[in-house]
């Protein structure tokens, strides 16, 4: 009998879902728009229908042992989506518990960006690291810390959130009530705001005038940038300069090995590398520059969300058996 996962990467927009070997092969994905669901009961009820159907076309000698789940706040001990800013539906959902009631298997949820990290040590570039940092930078900024082998979950369930430490304490509106946070300057939303303002301060010409908030993402202000647009150039200067500030400061917590950029604008190479680099080193404390590693993340395709949230079964599985050899 063959063992599978399912993983499942809910996002404000859509939610990605598959079906998920040991070995990091996807037999079956898909994916479910999250916005089309006024009432979360109605959006879980699609989604188990949805996985079902997955599961109707798997060979007869496999079988389902875990869900994982990645999801803004969502919370590894309880299990719940608590509060979640990028989700219509508020308050503390609890989805763990509903998907092992529904498919009789465990459900481990946690936030996106801890998925990320767990899938980059099973699947990725952190393969041989016990000490690293994952940054998502999608939307918003996720971040998973995995300190000595061991995800960092904290005392409440939700460590790491450097996406909402302070970069000016009188910055920016955030979604999350506050004001200045790292994700309102370093992210997809972040660089088109930023984009925005320089737009604003310039009298240079550039290709990104006229282009509307919502339209304008990430690849157009990449190309722009590459094809020598001022404006554009700045903003990923401006946004790697904010961001490599921000690590190093996060390096002296937790001493990693090295940091993995991953998401949409990691995709923008050296463009959001080069400036990142260089600012970190220049704001290290001198003991440690030189010594971390700022990497693309291994897990930067289609099915890498899938294979984060998948990868958090295979995780608790191994901390199980260990456990049990032990006891």
């Amino acid at each position: 009998m063959k063992d599978l996962t399912i993983g499942i990467d809910i996002g404000g927009t859509n939610t990605k879902y598959g079906i998920v070997d040991r070995e990091g092969n996807v037999l079956h994905q898909g994916n479910i728009p999250t916005t089309n669901y006024e009432e979360f009961q109605a959006f879980f009820d699609g989604m188990a229908d949805a996985l079902r159907k997955g599961i109707q076309e798997l060979p007869t000698n496999t079988r389902i042992v875990g869900i994982g789940v990645g999801a803004a706040n969502g919370n590894y001990y309880t299990g719940n989506i608590e509060r979640a800013t990028n989700l219509k539906w508020k308050g503390v959902l609890p989805l763990a518990r509903m998907f092992k009631e529904e498919f009789g298997v465990p459900c481990i949820l946690t936030n996106d960006a801890n998925a990320a990290a767990v899938g980059e040590m099973i699947y990725g570039n952190a393969k041989n690291m016990k000490d690293f940092v994952v940054i998502t930078l999608g939307t918003g900024l996720g971040s998973g810390f995995v300190c000595g082998g061991v995800l960092l979950n904290g005392h409440h369930g939700i460590a790491g959130e450097v996406g909402h430490t302070s970069v000016n304490p009188n910055g920016r509106y955030c979604n999350c009530g506050k004001r200045g946070c790292l994700e309102t300057y370093v992210s997809a939303t972040g660089i088109k705001r930023t984009v925005y303002k320089l737009l604003a301060d310039h009298l240079e010409p550039s290709e990104l005038r006229g282009i509307s908030f919502e339209d304008l993402n990430t690849k157009m202000i990449s190309e722009a940038a590459h094809r020598g647009d001022v404006v554009a150039i700045e903003a990923f200067e401006y946004t790697g300069r904010i961001l490599g500030m921000k690590l190093a400061e996060t390096v002296v917590h937790t001493d990693p090995e090295a940091i993995f950029l991953f998401g949409g604008l990691s995709m923008a190479g050296d463009l959001i590398f080069r400036p990142t680099i260089k600012h970190m080193e220049a704001n290290l404390m001198p003991l440690f520059r030189g010594k971390i590693k700022v990497l693309p993340s291994a897990m930067s395709n289609q099915a890498a969300p899938i294979l984060g949230a998948s990868s958090l079964v295979w995780d608790y599985l191994d901390k199980l058996q260990a456990k049990a050899q032990f006891a």
